[in-house]
């Protein structure tokens, strides 16, 4: 088996008679956090849907773990890659940690009650959530929701993560907690793909990010190497600046205003 999670050759979707992704090809590769950004309507969310299997691609070809990916069971599928999405909205009245245990879900009648609860467990203190537990899920802040849905995606205890947007309308701290946590889980060799927009974001927290522009792939690469701003202005059609970060040496992406 290769270090390669996905493995997608000249993938294409389509949507009534509109291209959404063209000839995409790319390999993600486990211990790495992967950002998938462009401009709305470039074709990210369409990949992640093709990634969950949720989306059927018109052409190419999707490998998961070297087997082509409408040949996994759902069952099978739900044991191997985890997916949250924009949307972690419970109308019902749940608390934190019974939004926690769902994730559970697929490991009916193959895991034990006592293995569900230590994955529930260290899920909650992964992401930071045991204090919560016993909290109307509802009533949380938008920075507690965002860490007890991403508990949830662990207790599924997968080796991939697929994160639509994880740090979307939350506060600095947040979001760095969030991505602190997506490099940790990388680090100890799951495959993380993340939906950003924040491109400075990505230079801090990615190791690579794949460019998206009217579904084909611009560029993919080490942030540092793809984050220029030729590429970026010409992909998102506004003047930037990229700066390196002095203490990091990571990039940073500003937009360039007159005045």
């Amino acid at each position: 088996m290769t270090d390669a999670a996905f493995r997608l050759t000249d993938v294409g979707c389509g949507l009534g008679g509109r291209t959404i992704l063209s000839e995409v090809a790319l390999d993600i590769r486990r211990s790495h956090v992967l950002a998938l950004v462009g401009p709305n309507g470039a074709g990210k969310s369409t990949l992640l849907g093709v990634l969950t299997g949720d989306v059927r691609s018109s052409s190419g070809e999707v490998l998961l773990a070297d087997r082509p990916l409408d040949s996994w069971g759902p069952r099978v599928l739900s044991r191997t890659r985890a997916v949250l999405l924009q949307d972690n909205a419970v109308t019902f009245s749940s608390t934190a940690r019974q939004v926690v245990e769902i994730g559970r879900a697929p490991w009916i009648g193959v895991a034990d009650a006592e293995a569900d609860e230590r994955a529930i467990d260290e899920a909650m203190r992964s992401a930071d959530v045991i204090p919560l537990a016993s909290r109307s899920f509802p009533a949380l802040s938008g920075g507690e929701r965002a860490h007890s849905s991403l508990a949830r995606v662990l207790a599924q205890d997968t080796d991939i993560l697929l994160l639509d947007e994880p740090t979307a309308a939350l506060d600095l701290r947040h979001q760095e907690e969030i991505m602190r946590l997506a490099r940790r889980l990388a680090r100890g060799g799951r495959a993380v793909v993340v939906v950003l927009h924040d491109l400075s974001l990505v230079g801090a927290s990615a190791d690579e990010v794949a460019v998206f522009d009217g579904g084909t792939l611009r560029a993919h690469g080490a942030p540092d190497e793809v984050l220029d701003a030729e590429l970026t202005e010409s992909v998102y059609g506004t003047p930037v600046r990229v700066v390196t970060d002095p203490g990091a040496g990571k990039p940073i992406v500003l937009p360039r205003r007159e005045g």
